[in-house]
């Protein structure tokens, strides 16, 4: 509270005019009495300065308020025993007061002899209190100003708002740690990178704090600032007048909350209703992309996005979106292997990917895609019940930190997309679960007629002929009987197959299984069941292939797909089959060599009843449900049958996992 070098100084002064050769100034402290400036004190006397009050002549002068003179305080009865070191001494002693009137020390001469006091002396010392008191109440004050400064200072430093203030010329007074934070070494007039919120760049004076100087009070005025790397940060701008008492403004000051959190908020959520509109509005993902996309675009404030679509074992871009404004000629490949790439990676690893700058070596995106435009790189995984079904992508023009936030609104989306092509999967399976009612009536009516109607008609005609008619013509219309009995049992046994598979009781185990020797057996006997008959059959094989698989239902597929394609190659075809490994999947294509189906006949071919004009009828019959069942057991093993066609043919392709 005070400094030694003015306590020492008036401690001097007033030992010259109380004529004594020692003189001190002591301050309460708890219990006791401290020696904050002294002249002429021996080292005996800071035994008496250090005391407790009780036991020492200042602390008479202390506890009484009132001033003590002793001059011998060897015969003086108010000294306790004990007090001072020698027998005899004079003492002239005066309170210290604060403001309101509290002892906070003592102000003292002393003399190792014993002296009278004369009146000048006694006021000489009670004038040095009573420079004492004014010196202690200046320190005082200021030792209070400065700790509610601290106070307020840890107040202000404290808040998640940054505060400014400035004096009446504009020069800033006061910036708390949260206004430095946010606007860094730049001077609070620095303008730059700043606009309202529609976009339009503020000036000086649209500033809160020289608003507020000119009398004007602001509230919750919105700001938007360009930070490093381009990403925009939210505020709302408070600032009002500080007035004297006179009513003239003294200066202002301005509050900067940080919003941008708040705002991004509202934006994710504004993105959600929009991807969930979109999504409620479309009738296939293909349709729904790009309206996701935008909304995603728009919402990150990023430039360009994609949604990526597994199928046939490669990834396919299936939606795409830039910013509008945003210089077009992204290079986007149609499709991606797995593994390659961004989208490809994401599909690999199922799980979130941030690239911070993908135009850097050793990048997953092409120097042709990110052509030094894009930098910033998110990919997430879209679910489906069984695995990932789809990447969706965005891109960034500027360099970015990973943020959980962004990561978890993207997983979101990807969430609700994984839904859409869920929920619509199970509407086609509602669809189709219709449609096979009626095909399975249909069916029957023709299918299970046709050789019904055989069998009864060939019957009969056993029935009514004589005995040398049935000598003649017995056995052959006996064969008849018993080859339509034999498709009418494969219709009912196909049906009955297909029934279970679709109703997930048919038990398919899969287990490790050549498939290579499976389809090399179903090709013997092909050839040997056809010999003599104008098709050629070929087969391409590797010498071992494993799968995990049900041995006799893939035989029956087998069976089934190399049936069809007999049937329907005219005379002098050819039917191909192969057999190979590509990555994760085993191939197998069985071609004829008839024309080729029309794209729009393509899919109805897997709906059990459809026929197509260009069969011919040969050695091995069918039942018609061949394409429909191998379809569903395929399906069973988590792959995929495609048909495809061209001048030379039609083809069956067919897809399994080499993997579990």
């Amino acid at each position: 509270m005070l400094t030694s070098g003015s306590a020492d100084q008036l401690a001097a002064l007033t030992a010259r005019a109380a004529n004594a050769p020692s003189a001190c100034i002591q301050f309460i402290e708890e219990d006791r009495l401290r020696l904050y400036g002294g002249w002429g004190v021996s080292a005996d006397w800071a035994d008496v300065t250090g005391t407790r009050l009780e036991n020492s002549l200042g602390g008479i002068v202390a506890c009484g308020g009132e001033p003590l003179i002793i001059e011998d305080a060897r015969r003086d009865e108010r000294v306790p025993d004990g007090v001072i070191g020698w027998d005899d001494g004079a003492y002239l002693g005066c309170p210290v007061f604060d403001r309101l009137g509290l002892v906070l020390g003592v102000c003292c001469a002393y003399d190792h002899r014993p002296r009278k006091w004369t009146p000048e002396q006694v006021t000489a010392v009670a004038e040095a209190a009573e420079v004492a008191t004014l010196l202690i109440g200046e320190r005082l004050a200021r030792h209070e100003l400065e700790r509610q400064h601290r106070f307020l200072d840890a107040v202000l430093d404290s808040l998640h708002d940054g505060v400014t203030a400035c004096d009446a010329e504009g020069r800033v007074v006061f910036a708390n740690e949260r206004m430095r934070r946010l606007w860094g070494d730049s001077p609070i007039e620095d303008v730059t990178g700043l606009a309202d919120i529609s976009g339009v760049p503020l000036r000086r004076d649209d500033l809160g704090l020289f608003r507020a100087l000119r009398g004007e009070r602001v509230r919750d005025a919105p700001i938007a600032a360009q930070g490093r790397g381009r990403r925009t940060r939210y505020f709302l701008m408070d600032a009002q007048p500080i007035h004297g008492l006179d009513g003239r403004v003294l200066g202002a000051v301005q509050a900067v909350q940080d919003v941008t959190r708040q705002r991004r908020a509202e934006r994710f959520r504004s993105c959600e209703l929009a991807v969930t509109t979109a999504l409620a509005e479309a009738p296939s993902i293909e349709a729904a992309g790009p309206r996701v996309l935008e909304a995603v675009v728009a919402t990150l404030d990023w430039v360009h996005a994609e949604l990526w679509m597994v199928g046939d074992g490669m990834i396919r871009a299936a939606a795409r979106w830039s910013a509008p404004g945003w210089p077009s000629g992204i290079s986007v490949p149609e499709r991606l292997a797995y593994g390659q790439g961004l989208a490809g990676r994401a599909w690999q690893v199922d799980k979130p990917l941030w690239m911070r700058d993908v135009g850097q070596p050793q990048s997953l995106i092409s120097p042709d895609t990110s052509a030094g435009l894009l930098h910033t790189a998110l990919a997430i995984p879209v679910h489906h019940g069984t695995g990932p079904i789809g990447v969706l992508t965005v891109f960034a023009d500027s360099v970015e930190d990973p943020e959980e936030e962004l990561v978890a609104l993207m997983s979101g989306i990807a969430a609700h997309l994984g839904q859409f092509v869920e929920r619509r999967r199970a509407e086609d399976l509602q669809r189709q679960l219709a449609r096979s009612k009626k095909e399975y009536l249909a069916l029957i009516g023709h299918e299970l007629r046709t050789p019904l109607t055989s069998i009864s008609t060939y019957t009969g005609l056993l029935r009514s002929a004589d005995e040398a008619t049935l000598v003649r013509d017995g056995p052959r219309l006996i064969e008849v009987i018993e080859r339509n009995t034999n498709q009418l049992r494969e219709i009912i046994d196909e049906l009955l197959e297909l029934s279970a598979l679709d109703a997930g009781h048919a038990d398919v185990r899969r287990t490790p299984m050549d498939l290579a020797a499976v389809v090399r057996e179903v090709v013997d006997r092909a050839r040997a069941a056809i010999d003599g008959a104008p098709v050629v059959i070929d087969a391409d094989l590797p010498g071992e292939l494993i799968v995990p698989g049900d041995r006799d239902r893939l035989r029956h597929v087998v069976e089934n797909l190399l049936g069809s394609a007999v049937r329907f190659s005219p005379d002098g075809g050819h039917v191909t089959v192969s057999l190979r490994g590509t990555g994760r999947d085993a191939e197998l294509a069985v071609s004829d060599s008839a024309t080729d189906v029309p794209r729009a006949e393509r899919e109805q071919m897997f709906t059990g009843h459809f026929r197509t004009a260009r069969g011919h009828d040969r050695t091995l019959p069918g039942s018609g449900l061949g394409l429909t069942l191998s379809r569903a057991v395929v399906e069973k093993h988590h792959g995929s049958v495609e048909l495809t066609g061209g001048d030379t043919g039609t083809t069956v392709l067919v897809r399994l996992p080499l993997e579990v």
